[in-house]
């Protein structure tokens, strides 16, 4: 897989899509997860500042229930001035289906795409660089942080049934980059199967193309629970966030 873009063109064009279309329920109800404030802003906006930051990335798709996009476009995009959104597109049913709905929007220029979780707000400058420039030398690459607890496989009753190396396990994170030519194939060859992965790069993985890790950080938390908007508020105190 390598050798095709060892060199980024500078023709060629970085897009993040992010798919922010959760329904909140593990937060309790009320307030979709994406909209709740975190230090006194949506977790979305946060997660989007990131990659507005970013040099290596030129824009960003958005990716929100379909009833969202007038208040998304007034409260989100313009309020925050978040001028690299150039799309904001109606989510699908499951997340797959939000990410396929943003690809059919990637243009000729596009060469890199980046899928990242609109709930995980403490992406920093350096790891969307990392991962993009593995994703340029290599064709595929996911953030992630190796496995250091013991892992136990048990049965439905609870029952340990072996206890599982962690050698070589990873915790996976987003952002997730591919070349673009690789994630539209690997989303075809889904959809054509009726596969549904867990994330991006599980798509590519069944195609048999590589995929390499790059460490990430145990401080880029996906907000999906309260305990976890309680944890986003103390990173945000030790000042993490602005850090980079």
């Amino acid at each position: 897989m390598t050798g095709l873009f060892l060199i980024r063109d500078a023709s060629m064009k970085t897009v993040a899509i992010v798919p922010a279309g959760g329904s909140g329920k593990r937060m309790g109800g009320g307030i979709p997860k994406q909209y709740l404030p975190l230090g006194g802003i949506p977790v979305l906006v946060r997660s989007l500042q990131a990659f507005q930051s970013a040099q290596a990335v030129d824009e960003i798709f958005l990716v929100v229930p379909e009833g969202d996009i007038p208040e998304v476009q007034k409260t989100v995009v313009g309020r925050y001035r978040l001028s690299k959104v150039s799309q904001v597109v109606a989510g699908g049913a499951r997340r797959q289906d939000s990410v396929k709905n943003a690809l059919v929007h990637l243009r000729e220029e596009h060469g890199i795409v980046l899928v990242h979780d609109g709930v995980r707000p403490f992406v920093s400058g350096g790891l969307i660089q990392r991962v993009i420039d593995a994703a340029i030398a290599e064709g595929a690459a996911a953030l992630g942080v190796p496995v250091k607890d013991s892992v136990k496989e048990a049965n439905a009753a609870g029952w340990v049934i072996r206890t599982v190396s962690r050698e070589g396990l990873w915790l996976t994170q987003t952002p997730q980059a591919f070349r673009k030519t690789l994630i539209l194939a690997a989303y075809e060859r889904a959809a054509a199967d009726g596969f549904c992965g867990t994330d991006d790069a599980s798509l590519v993985e069944r195609m048999g193309a590589p995929v390499r890790m790059i460490p990430g950080d145990c401080h880029n938390i996906k907000v999906t629970t309260p305990e976890d908007l309680v944890m986003g508020e103390a990173l945000l105190r030790q000042g993490l966030l602005e850090k980079g």
